[in-house]
């Protein structure tokens, strides 16, 4: 069994090859958009406990994606790869939104979780770097789970935040700079755990970006000092044009 279940999953190579902007690369980003619109459309007369269950619907999606993984992966590459634990705004904040659901204290912060998590994802299924650079098939386990994940997600934000009618307030901009200082102590505390050198063994991550610029503009020994800053302020901009859109949007439909 473990045979089989090896060779179905494990990275294919030698055929095509899974790259960004690619053919394969559109059809789950057209996937994820199909998915939202078909939902907006579908729902349109529904009630308002329809559409969140629906928004739900894909969150249980992702997390069910992401839980699964940790057990399949040992069949896919004969490991758990340390980079899927949730130290990337990616997988917290699907791990947090989930929990939201079953948390009063923690449910205070869903909006500002679901937020975060998606532009990450969002981010990430425009541009997904990370599988890219393994240069393997578009039907390898690790593109389909990876492209599935961050296409739920985007897909399950883009919902949640639409049906909520998020409202541009100062209470929610002080949530989200909260869950954003949050996550990046929680990179910084799982880059200082796992980063480092031990005999043959040698592992360098960069959750969330902070100990290292992605785009290699700041020196090294600069970087871990002035990413996690760059990190809040670059993330909570991108939040406040999204609340920004979704306010002028409501407005707008309302007034219709």
């Amino acid at each position: 069994m473990y045979s089989f279940l090896h060779e179905l999953l494990a990275d294919k190579k030698g055929g095509a090859v899974f790259s960004c902007f690619g053919g394969w690369h559109f059809f789950y980003i057209l996937l994820a958009a199909a998915a939202a619109a078909a939902v907006l459309y579908g729902l349109r007369n529904k009630s308002a406990d329809a559409k969140k269950n629906a928004a739900k619907t894909f969150l249980s999606i992702a997390f069910g994606l992401y839980m699964a993984d940790f057990f399949l992966m040992p069949l896919a590459y004969g490991e758990i790869d340390i980079e899927k634990l949730p130290f990337h705004a990616c997988t917290a904040m699907c791990a947090m939104c989930f929990l939201s659901y079953h948390s009063r204290r923690i449910g205070k912060y869903r909006s500002s979780f679901v937020m975060l998590g998606f532009i990450s994802n969002l981010v990430y299924l425009i541009y997904p770097a990370g599988v890219m650079w393994h240069q393997v098939s578009p039907l390898s386990y690790r593109v389909v789970q990876t492209l599935l994940f961050h296409a739920a997600m985007s897909v399950y934000g883009f919902l949640f935040l639409v049906y909520e009618r998020r409202e541009l307030c100062l209470k929610h901009c002080r949530s989200d700079l909260a869950v954003l200082v949050g996550m990046t102590l929680w990179a910084m505390l799982g880059n200082s755990v796992y980063n480092g050198t031990s005999g043959s063994y040698s592992h360098f991550f960069n959750w969330f970006f902070v100990v290292r610029d992605p785009f290699y503009m700041l020196p090294a020994h600069i970087a871990p000092y002035v990413m996690p800053l760059l990190n809040i302020a670059a993330f909570f901009a991108a939040e406040l044009l999204v609340s920004l859109i979704l306010h002028f949007a409501g407005r707008k439909s309302r007034s219709a």
